[in-house]
């Protein structure tokens, strides 16, 4: 449970075989997860977004002591790919 009581929702799909396991337990199988196909790709935009920056050195060794020097890196990396792209 996440804070304020609400439950949080499953962002990956469920796999093929426990859905098959699940619905092969009837009703002691429990509920299909709740999956939310639009929340999933934001998931992968963000996941490549990180993936990218890790790409920069720096960003992705963090040793950076500071953080406005650890920001100004991360937006140097972001700049750099932003003018790539």
């Amino acid at each position: 449970m996440t804070s304020g009581g609400a439950v949080s929702r499953h962002t990956i799909p469920e796999k093929t075989d426990s859905q098959a396991a699940r619905l092969r337990k009837g009703s002691h199988g429990g509920r299909p997860t709740g999956f939310d196909e639009d929340r999933y790709k934001k998931r992968n935009t963000v996941e490549r977004a990180i993936n990218r920056l890790k790409q920069s050195r720096a960003v992705a060794t963090r040793y950076d002591k500071r953080g406005y020097v650890c920001l100004g890196t991360a937006t140097a990396a972001a700049l750099t790919i932003w003018l790539r792209t």
